[in-house]
């Protein structure tokens, strides 16, 4: 059974309890709306800021993987291009040495075809010296500064897991006391020493011709090595781009906020809170009827 009473508005403080309550939800609601995200703070969903925030680490992770392969391509291609001048060189100085070889060719005109082979390799020495990729050294280790080993490690790990591709680039050594000379281009062998050709006598250029040819093989054979590490890491952006993507909507499906759902929640708190206002105020007039009874 009812009974009327001034000192407790019970009806008043529930309507008031469900009012905060309803305010606080709407507050949260509008957050979300505008922020665009379901989770704006660790109270949300504590788990879930924990995973997503991982997600979105290894997602930046995984894009620095793809931009550090791309630089290695780049890498790879420059070493690709000036190889190609290198082959171009080389096939020149073939002709130079046929010329050199026949009896027709006397030693004023082969010492002529000397000279040109000599600014030929001098032009190799300074494109294996110079060739660099903002300042690292392609061909040619130079104190630590460039490649070493003939090795370009390129790292394409993310938060999880260690990886990296190699791309295998043949060093190319300059003579350390005269650097128009080439003295090996990679096999160590010293079959591809330029230095050692001397096309002033007929003999002299039937034996350049083996010192060519050979290093001809090593750099299409170098040229070949560098292709297969562009084919790789070109195939390494495309997986790493797709697991980016993937990671990025796995992310968004735990921070993001349904919008059509939170728009729907707007719609029924601000009901909420109007017909609780509404009750409020009737909960509050409810307790002044009292004085009827007084006055009479």
């Amino acid at each position: 059974m009812g009974s009327f009473s001034i000192l407790n508005n019970i009806a008043g403080l529930n309507a008031q309890n469900q009012l905060n309550i309803n305010n606080l939800n709407l507050s949260r609601t509008l957050l979300r709306l505008s922020s665009g995200k379901r989770i704006n703070s660790g109270a949300d969903d504590a788990a879930g800021l924990q995973i997503a925030d991982s997600l979105r680490a290894n997602t930046m992770a995984l894009d620095q993987a793809v931009r550090n392969a791309n630089d290695g391509v780049g890498v790879a291609q420059i070493a690709d291009g000036a190889l190609q001048d290198i082959s171009d060189l080389l096939t020149r100085a073939v002709t130079l040495a046929e010329e050199a070889a026949t009896g027709t060719a006397d030693s004023t005109g082969r010492q002529s075809l000397n000279a040109e082979y000599n600014q030929i390799q001098a032009e190799i020495a300074r494109i294996a010296s110079q060739t660099n990729f903002n300042g690292v050294k392609i061909f040619t280790p130079d104190n630590g500064k460039g490649l070493q080993n003939g090795q370009l490690s390129v790292f394409v790990g993310d938060m999880t897991n260690v990886s990296s591709i190699a791309v295998t680039i043949k060093a190319i050594t300059v003579s350390a006391t005269d650097n128009t000379k080439v003295t090996d281009l990679g096999t160590g062998d010293g079959t591809t020493d330029l230095s050692q050709v001397d096309m002033t006598t007929a003999a002299g250029a039937v034996s350049a011709l083996s010192f060519i040819k050979a290093s001809l093989s090593q750099i299409s054979t170098a040229r070949a090595s560098v292709g297969s590490g562009i084919n790789r890491l070109q195939s390494a952006v495309s997986v790493l781009g797709t697991q980016s993507q993937n990671t990025q909507a796995a992310e968004s499906i735990i921070r993001d906020a349904n919008v059509a759902e939170e728009v729907a929640n707007l719609t029924k708190y601000q009901i909420l809170s109007q017909s609780g206002i509404a009750a409020l105020t009737q909960a509050n007039t409810q307790a002044t009827s009292v004085l009827a009874l007084l006055k009479g």
